[in-house]
Parts: C-alpha cells; sequence; structure tokens
C-alpha cells in the first residue's frame, strides 16, 4: 500500500512535459550551452500558468516563424501587414524571451503562454527588434527549433539611426524630460561618434555573421524596409512565398493615406493606420554630418551586401 501511494506522489509531481527541440550539432557544448538547454526544457511547475487549449480546437504553440529586426527599421508595419493573411496569427507585444534573461530561465511554458491561440493550419509569429543585434539570441533560438523561418527587416542604415534617435527623443519628451541633441550624440571630439548605440545597430553585417552560424541563408528571408514604406504589396508577396503561405493578401489592402504620408490597410472593410508614433518626421541634420554617416557605413554596407548576396539601394552604397 506505501508503495502505491508513493507511486502517486509521483505521478502528480512529475512536470508537464514540453515539445522537444532539435540538438544543436554533435560538438562538445559548454557549460553555458547546457544550462541554456535546460532552461529550454524548463515548464512552469507554477498553479498559475495560461491554459494552452481553447475549447475551440486553436491552442498556443511555439512561434513557427520569428521577426527579429532591426529595430526602427519597420517591424510592426511588416506584422501589421502580414497579420492580413488569415493563416498568421501574430502576437500582439513584444516578447523578449531570448534577449532578457529574466524571461528567458522562465523556460519554454513561459514562452508558448505569450503566443496568441491558432490554429493547427496557422502559423504564428513572434516579433521581437532587439533580437537581430542580440549575441546570444542565434543560438538560443537555434537550440529552440533550427528549422526556424527568419524575417529580417532592414532600412538605410543612416536613416535607421535617425529614427533610432527620433523614437527615445519622442519618449522622452512624453515624460517631459530633456533629452540631448541628435549631435550631441553622432559627434564626439570633432569626429563621428562610433560608440553611438544606434551606429552599431546599423552594422547590419557584424549582425547577420552571427545569425549565418547558425542559420542558413536561405530560412532568414530579408525584407527591404525602404521598399515596404514606398510600396508594400510586393515585398509582402515575397513573404507569402517565403512563408509557403497561399496568396491572400493583395494590393486592395492597401491605400495611401496623403495625411499621414504613408500607406495604410483596409482588412474586410474595416481600414486601419499604425500607431500615430510610426512615421514621425525625423531631426534636421546638418547635410556634413548625413555624409559622415553615409561615409562611415559604405564599406560595413558592402560587406553585407557581399554576405546576404544581394544590394540594397543605401545612400551610402557607391558601386566600383
Amino acid at each position: 500500500m506505501a508503495a502505491f501511494l508513493l507511486g502517486a506522489v509521483l505521478l502528480i509531481v512529475q512536470p508537464q512535459v514540453v515539445p522537444s527541440r532539435p540538438a544543436i550539432n554533435s560538438k562538445a557544448e559548454t557549460s553555458s550551452q547546457s544550462v541554456q538547454r535546460e532552461l529550454l526544457k524548463k515548464t512552469s511547475q507554477k498553479n498559475d500558468f495560461k491554459e494552452n487549449i481553447h475549447s475551440n480546437g486553436s491552442c498556443r504553440q511555439l512561434p513557427h516563424t520569428i521577426i527579429i529586426g532591426v529595430r526602427k527599421g519597420g517591424t510592426r508595419a511588416l506584422l501589421e501587414m502580414l497579420s492580413l493573411h488569415p493563416d498568421i496569427a501574430a502576437a500582439e507585444s513584444e516578447v523578449h524571451f531570448f534577449d532578457w534573461e529574466d524571461h528567458y530561465r522562465n523556460g519554454l511554458q513561459w514562452y508558448i503562454n505569450q503566443m496568441p491561440f491558432s490554429y493547427p493550419h496557422q502559423i504564428t509569429v513572434e516579433k521581437t527588434p532587439a533580437y537581430f543585434t542580440s549575441p546570444k539570441v542565434p543560438e538560443r533560438v537555434y537550440n529552440m527549433n533550427q528549422s526556424m523561418r527568419l524575417l529580417l527587416i532592414l532600412r538605410d542604415p543612416s536613416e535607421r539611426v535617425l529614427s533610432d534617435y527620433t523614437q527615445v527623443f519622442y519618449n522622452h519628451m512624453q515624460k517631459h524630460k530633456p533629452y540631448p541633441s541628435i549631435e550631441q550624440f553622432l559627434i564626439k571630439d570633432g569626429e563621428l561618434n562610433v560608440g553611438y548605440k544606434a551606429i552599431n545597430r546599423s552594422l547590419y553585417y557584424i549582425h547577420m555573421q552571427n545569425w549565418l552560424k547558425y542559420f542558413p541563408l536561405d530560412h532568414i528571408h530579408i525584407v527591404d524596409g525602404d521598399k515596404l514604406i514606398k510600396d508594400p504589396f510586393p515585398e509582402i508577396e515575397k513573404v507569402e512565398r517565403f512563408l509557403k503561405l497561399s496568396p491572400q493578401i493583395n494590393a486592395s489592402n492597401f491605400y495611401f493615406n496623403k495625411t499621414k504620408g504613408f500607406y495604410c490597410l483596409r482588412d474586410s472593410g474595416r481600414e486601419r493606420c499604425l500607431h500615430e508614433s510610426k512615421g514621425r518626421a525625423h531631426p534636421q541634420v546638418d547635410t556634413w554630418l548625413l555624409e559622415k554617416l553615409h561615409e562611415y557605413f559604405h564599406e560595413p554596407n558592402k560587406k553585407f551586401f557581399e554576405l546576404v548576396g544581394r544590394t540594397f539601394d543605401w545612400h551610402s552604397f557607391v558601386a566600383s
């Protein structure tokens, strides 16, 4: 009888099973990698985690696709446009699972709990722009799913720097906090301040090299963020093909809003635009300083073009 009771207790406390993930490779793992693998196996053992199965047959599941960045590259616009497709289920907020240690140590069950309910035929998509520039993230995503299909949206690096500054500037303004001019960030001792974080985020080839250590190029689709702004439909068509989605989004889903100055969405008769925080005017920057930025990004951009086997119409690139 005692043995029977002991067996029942062990059965009750047994942790819930999480879907398996692929092994990284046959190389010997470091202790750090072992810790990462254990974290990925970890499930929530609290009684307050959300139920993942709905009575209508939908359930929460790990993402099949992640929009990994880049910050101020147009990730929100990409997600909103992609969500026009009926076979897409998108997480509403940025999850920051792979780049924030407090979230990552919660394990996969916590990550699943952040996902939307979806049906078996749908693709679950998560977007966290900081993933692209976070050194630890590529390996962590690979440890979860080495077949993951990744979306990366990029803009002209110089323009991205200005957008990066603009977002932080307005965030301070809304809190009635002072914030230095962009020149104070871009210039140090009379030279371009290459230590400015916004500049580092625009060194795409450095971050791309890190991702290509774990994922082949054909698993990373690069969306041209500048073209998405000017003519979104062709770029979204390419994303549909990359994700092997049926062609459901069409040109009539987009219309140019003259008041806002960018494209908005039309879905089943409803019209909606991105939040007013999107598409803000950049600060006025002296021509000589813009030229400094363009000159600085010239070589890094060439390296990026060689790395991915395509070019982009960015100011800093001059064909040689």
